[in-house]
Formats: C-alpha cells, structure tokens, sequence
C-alpha cells in the first residue's frame, strides 16, 4: 500500500512595497496567504485607487481610495452581505440611503453603511471628496466581486 504525501514550500516574495506569501502544493496548486503590508495612496487627484481586493490581499475585506470632483457621484449601488464604512479625508458630500435621509460626508468623518443598503456618495462641497471605503463580509457564504 502506498502512502500519499504532498508537499508544500513556502516563499515570501517582495516588489514595489507589496509582500506575498505563497503556498505551493505538490499538485502545483497556488494558494496565497494574506500578509502585513503597507500601501501607498496615490496623488490627491487621481478618481480611483484600489488597496485591498480580498483574497489574496485580505481574508475578506476590500478597501480604496475614492476622489469625486464637485457634483460627482460613484453611482447607486447596494452592499449586499457586506458592510461598508467611509473614512472622509478631504472634502464634504453625502451618503444618500434609498428611504432615509441623505448622511452628511465631513473631512475627518467616518460613515457607516449596514449590509443590504442602497447606497451612493455624492461631492456635494466646491473641492473634491476624498475618502478610503473599506468592505467586509458581514454575512457568510458570499464573496465580494
């Protein structure tokens, strides 16, 4: 009777300030393993920066960057299973609930947003809006797309 072993190597790669950490299997299946890291924003100007997409980069949660110029939106969309919370750097506007009335965006305020919410971020201020989101799964059974 013969025995079945598999064997796993690990390697930790580094570039351009990202980190991975991958665990290759003797069937040559690639699995990676979130790691600490540290990520750079980009210019105050640019509209969109992603920073975490989940797996491989989290266990679950998804971040970015967000600049919306005056009068911008990122349009209406709904969380899901998710929860999601708005760190405002830079600017003013509004999360505007579907049936509630609309949460007023400040510099240095943090927004909340409950899972299977209707949702969208308005600039409603005269300089750009500037915020990181951050979403995680509050239910399971479901992957963020």
């Amino acid at each position: 009777m013969k025995e079945k072993w598999t064997a796993l190597v690990f390697i930790l790669i580094g570039s351009a300030g990202m980190s991975w950490f991958f665990v290759v299997h003797a069937e040559n299946t690639v699995v990676r393993s979130p790691v600490a890291k540290v990520i750079g924003l980009t210019e105050e100007g640019k509209g969109y920066q992603r920073l975490l997409g989940g797996s491989p980069d989290s266990v679950t949660m998804h971040a970015g960057r967000v600049v919306l110029q005056s009068g911008e939106t990122v349009g209406t969309h709904n969380t899901e299973n998710y929860e999601e919370i708005l760190i405002i750097l830079h600017g003013s506007g509004e999360m505007v609930i579907t049936g509630s009335a609309p949460l007023k965006l400040v510099t240095n305020s943090v927004a909340y947003c409950p899972p299977h919410t209707e949702h969208n971020v308005k600039n409603t201020g005269d300089c750009p809006l500037a915020y990181i989101y951050v979403a995680s799964i509050a239910e399971s059974g479901n992957e963020m797309p």
